[in-house]
């Protein structure tokens, strides 16, 4: 039967597991696979798995459990390797990797930062700042030739695409001393930024307050989601 994964831990973890139970309907047990450097806490994997609430939940509680008790590498919900035997396999193969990452994100956790801004507010600041996107749109009003409205369409969409890409990178400049690193995720639509920070542990207050500050000075025009603190899954 294949394995489904959680997490990979150092060989010493805690593994703080009774009571708790694995992914499937009814729920699968967990066990570990080890070597002696390394572990992974696994069950198996049932047939025709899907991102049920209760499915994520026992995936989460797993890897809360294990991170309590020092670094761990989450693995995304629904990883799945061929068998017990394989996975051992990765875990010597990768040791020197696995090691060298867990030591990276040992007492951190992570901070995922979308944010976007209103449309109307960013197409005023085009308008009033771009001389030739403004004479564009006043000649367009005027005769309503087709050639310029498509012409008008594809010089604003390339200025906010530019200034997005421009307030992403601010952003994420302005942030950066407030983490250990970051990473960076494709925004969905209407937002400038997706953005995750691997945050010390000890330090997250003040990361939040930094986020606070931020979003404050940029005004109601923009939006800001802060989700965190979560198992460090962008920097594995």
């Amino acid at each position: 039967m294949s394995t489904y994964i959680y997490a990979i831990t150092g060989a010493g973890h805690p593994l703080p597991l009774e009571g708790l139970h694995g992914v499937g309907d009814p729920p699968s047990e967990l066990r570990t696979v080890s070597t002696d450097r390394l572990t992974a806490v696994v069950s198996d994997a049932p047939p025709g798995l899907r991102a049920k609430r209760r499915d994520v939940m026992a995936h989460q509680n797993v890897l809360e459990a294990l991170m309590a008790g020092g670094a761990t590498l989450p693995m995304r919900f629904g990883l799945v390797g061929p068998g017990d035997d394989e996975v051992m396999a990765a875990l010597e193969r990768e040791a020197d990797a696995y090691e060298e990452r867990l030591a990276e994100l040992d007492g951190r956790v992570e901070y995922n930062l979308k944010a976007g801004r209103d449309e109307d507010d960013l197409l005023r600041e085009i308008m009033t700042q771009s001389d030739e996107i403004r004479q564009l749109n006043e000649r367009t009003r005027a005769q309503g030739s087709h050639d310029d409205r498509v012409a008008l369409g594809e010089l604003v969409a390339r200025e906010v695409t530019v200034r997005g890409q421009q307030e992403a990178e601010d952003v994420a400049q302005r942030l950066a001393d407030a983490a250990s690193r970051s990473s960076h995720a494709e925004p969905a639509p209407q937002q400038f930024l997706n953005l995750s920070f691997l945050v010390p542990r000890a330090e997250t207050e003040a990361f939040v307050a930094a986020v606070q500050r931020e979003a404050d000075q940029r005004g109601d025009a923009y939006s800001f989601t802060l989700t965190g603190p979560l198992p460090p899954y962008s920097f594995v």
